[in-house]
């Protein structure tokens, strides 16, 4: 595990609900919309976490069947606990060796999870292992590069005031290929070519700045587990350089792009 890693604590699924999920669910909306999957498919969601693209896609596709797979125990048990829906089914897996036949899915698809893969490369070949001829390979994930992630970026922009030496755990440093042309160039290591990527956005809203800061105290995700390995003086001289970064005005608007 690197230093950058270690932070990674993807596995508590009630704090990544409060950190990232409500996000997740908005952004699944507008994916789908535009995606334009066909009715009566067979999905698999790879890296599905809580569950917020299986329950969008179950409530916004007309799908077949959805078949929801994460490496994270935590994470499955969350999402079975939420989703009772019949046409689902959740495994313990990892994206690089699918549980899955060949050619036995319609839509292949990721949320927020590529990026978190160990062999990229890989996963997409097992995404397009899975698909039937005529499927339809599909994924999104965050736009760190490019400032996308508002709320996050706030974060990390404050971090390195108080800690320089903390650079390396940025998502934008550590996920430099979450661009448009770069996830273009992944797929293409992978063999797919012809691929469409598009920016998908929304805006993040906090009523308050201490529901901005709320989520990060929780340990769920790289910026939530720095901030709380940290003594309680350094939480604080965080959340006063954080506090500048956002602005005092109520309230704290930012805008989500992922790339898909």
């Amino acid at each position: 595990m690197t230093h950058a890693d270690t932070h990674d604590a993807w596995s508590a699924g009630q704090g990544y609900e409060h950190y990232m999920g409500r996000w997740s669910r908005q952004i699944a909306v507008r994916f789908l919309d535009w995606l334009g999957a066909p009715e009566r498919a067979d999905w698999v969601d790879i890296g599905c976490g809580t569950g917020a693209l299986t329950q969008t896609v179950l409530d916004q596709c007309a799908a077949k069947s959805i078949v929801g797979i994460d490496p994270s125990d935590g994470f499955v048990a969350h999402a079975r606990d939420s989703i009772s829906d019949t046409r689902v089914r959740f495994e313990v897996a990892g994206a690089e060796d699918l549980p899955l036949a060949d050619a036995s899915i319609d839509v292949a698809t990721s949320a927020l999870a590529i990026n978190f893969v160990p062999d990229r490369v890989t996963a997409l070949k097992e995404m397009r292992r899975v698909l039937r001829p005529e499927g339809m390979f599909s994924f999104y994930v965050w736009d760190y590069p490019g400032g996308g992630m508002g709320f996050i970026d706030a974060f990390w922009t404050a971090v390195a005031e108080i800690d320089p030496a903390a650079g390396d755990l940025d998502e934008s440093a550590r996920f430099p290929f979450c661009t448009q042309q770069g996830l273009a160039d992944l797929c293409e290591q992978a063999g797919i070519t012809g691929v469409e990527v598009e920016a998908v956005e929304i805006e993040t809203v906090f009523p308050t700045f201490s529901d901005f800061l709320h989520p990060f105290t929780l340990g769920a995700g790289p910026a939530p587990g720095y901030y709380v390995s940290l003594d309680e003086a350094q939480q604080e001289r965080l959340r006063d350089a954080l506090a500048r970064n956002v602005g005092h005005s109520e309230p704290v608007v930012l805008t989500a792009r992922a790339w898909g």
